[in-house]
């Protein structure tokens, strides 16, 4: 996100869903949207299908859009600045490019035309395996109509993947197709309340409605009026930072809300030792996962459905949750959880309900300040909102960008940290299937998922699969350089060779103990996406 921020001084989708069926070109990049994302999968398929969209994908992976592509570009995993920079490239060269929007309503220009100089088709080619004529293809549909670019962690879960969102962000100015409806750039948010907690300040450099803390203006408003004195004004630790901070012993206890990281986050045996060091070790949870069972003390949080609140969705849409049940057991609200922690730590935080602590977040959240209950009692609002007779913003940036001028940022190409070699010859990647959701904390408690999708299975490419004489179904191990796991092979041309894709859903092959934990030197987040690996056929379990 923070490569949009840095572009356009925004770090959210800057359309809305509805759009994506008014869409004239759609480029789906680091997105299995229709498993991922199954109800924006669906508008881009009717887009397709009934609006005559052209639809450009880029995924090494055979997905579900791709067999419904204008264009479809397979680049090796970890090469998507070149493809990106490449297809600029060729816009630029051939005349296609927006001169007016460049020019009335960008700056920094000519640094991205000599930046992207030298990513000819044939040199965009030798880094990522995608054919020339591909690339033009990809280039001359994106730039002949308006164009909405949509993404998720297949662009971010990468050591550059801040400037992989940089990259995309310049594509998109380039032609214009920023502010305006039916274009923009689009991550897509993978959970119901991501785009909420990250508005509230859920990020360790910023106050809700990202307000640095390092802003004396911001940290004064707050101080007020949460009563206090001298907020801290450094910037904390990030979740990657936090692990390494235990090992060092500069952390010492983690209360961990809603969160899974020993399945979830990379070298996961490394995370796991970590958190057995703490001294304290609090999580709160709908269920005992594998992060739990090494908690000290373990809260029982609520579900959407035992509390009152607001989501704010993948398009910043602010909506009403409402409780259908009680709280169940023991379980609480979390809001309610943290009130009496603080309360018994000794910082009193007496609101009485939901809505109070909306009114408070109103009133020091510039882009909340016009949604109130009663405005979203039967429809959402999307931020920025400012004031009470404010419609909500379906589209960022219509006639000015945050910044003033949205600002080019050229990109050098880097490749992934790790690479095939002889020891680990494949590229392993992974991520997640239609059927189960995250870490499986409640997909795998539900006994339709559970039958449909019961175990984990590597993908394998069959010419892979035919070096190692690897049948359908038979076992088979994955080894990287921090740990192997075992699971079913699925043979399949759904991965490229060189290539295998694992979901990360399953605990009993918890494939994060592979994942590496190099680090986006801006966002800090790690490449789970890219990690050298090596299949071998487990011969005494290939009939069992």
């Amino acid at each position: 996100m923070a490569g949009l921020a840095a572009a356009f001084g925004s770090s959210a989708m800057t359309n809305s869903i509805t759009e994506i069926e008014q869409t004239k070109i759609i480029l789906v990049s680091g997105s299995n949207t229709t498993e991922n994302h199954p109800i924006i999968g669906a508008a881009i398929k009717r887009a397709v299908t009934h609006h005559g969209a052209k639809l450009i994908v880029v995924d090494p992976r055979k997905i579900e859009l791709a067999e419904m592509a204008s264009v479809w570009l397979r680049p090796r995993p970890g090469t998507d600045i070149a493809w990106i920079n490449g297809m600029i490239h060729i816009i630029l060269e051939e005349g296609l490019y927006d001169r007016a929007y460049v020019q009335e309503r960008t700056e920094g220009f000519n640094e991205l035309k000599e930046s992207v100089a030298p990513f000819t088709p044939e040199y965009v080619t030798r880094l990522t395996g995608i054919p020339a004529q591909a690339l033009v293809a990809a280039a001359r549909t994106y730039a002949e109509n308006r164009a909405g670019i949509y993404y998720t962690m297949g662009i971010t879960q990468h050591a550059h993947g801040t400037d992989n969102v940089k990259a995309l962000a310049n594509l998109a100015l380039v032609c214009g197709n920023v502010g305006f409806p039916g274009a923009g750039v689009n991550p897509l948010r993978g959970q119901n309340n991501v785009q909420g907690a990250c508005d509230m300040g859920g990020l360790p450099d910023v106050y809700s409605g990202y307000q640095k803390v390092t802003d004396p203006e911001s940290q004064g408003k707050m101080e007020k009026v949460w009563g206090v004195r001298d907020l801290p004004g450094e910037v904390g630790l990030t979740l990657m930072e936090m692990t390494a901070a235990v090992v060092r012993g500069d952390v010492r206890g983690l209360y961990i809300l809603g969160e899974n990281p020993v399945l979830s986050d990379p070298d996961s045996t490394h995370l796991a030792a970590a958190l057995q060091k703490l001294e304290f070790l609090v999580v709160q949870d709908l269920f005992l996962t594998e992060t739990a069972r090494l908690a000290h003390v373990v809260l029982p949080g609520a579900s959407f459905a035992e509390t009152d609140g607001t989501f704010t969705n993948t398009e910043r849409r602010v909506q009403r949750v409402r409780r259908a049940i009680p709280p169940v057991g023991d379980s609480r609200p979390d809001w309610q959880v943290i009130c009496s922690l603080s309360e018994r730590m000794g910082y009193p935080m007496p609101y009485a309900s939901a809505e109070e602590i909306f009114n408070e977040i109103r009133s020091v959240t510039p882009s909340y300040a016009g949604i109130t209950y009663a405005r979203i009692e039967r429809e959402g609002l999307q931020w920025p909102c400012p004031t009470l007779d404010h419609p909500g913003t379906p589209v960022l940036h219509r006639d000015r960008f945050t910044r003033g001028l949205g600002k080019f940022h050229p990109v050098a190409y880097r490749g992934p940290q790790e690479t095939p070699d002889p020891e680990f010859p494949l590229i392993l990647s992974t991520g997640r299937i239609l059927y189960h959701y995250h870490t499986g904390t409640m997909t795998r408690k539900t006994a339709g998922l559970e039958q449909v999708a019961p175990e984990c299975r590597i993908e394998v490419s069959p010419p892979d699969a035919k070096v190692l004489n690897i049948q359908d179904g038979e076992w088979v191990k994955i080894i990287s350089r921090r740990g192997e796991m075992e699971a079913r092979a699925s043979v399949t041309d759904r991965s490229p060779q060189g290539t295998i894709f694992v979901p990360f859903h399953y605990a009993e092959a918890a494939v994060n103990c592979l994942t590496q934990t190099a680090l986006d030197p801006e966002a800090k987040i790690p490449e789970l996406k890219v990690s050298a690996v090596r299949l071998e056929k487990i011969e005494e379990r290939a009939n069992t």
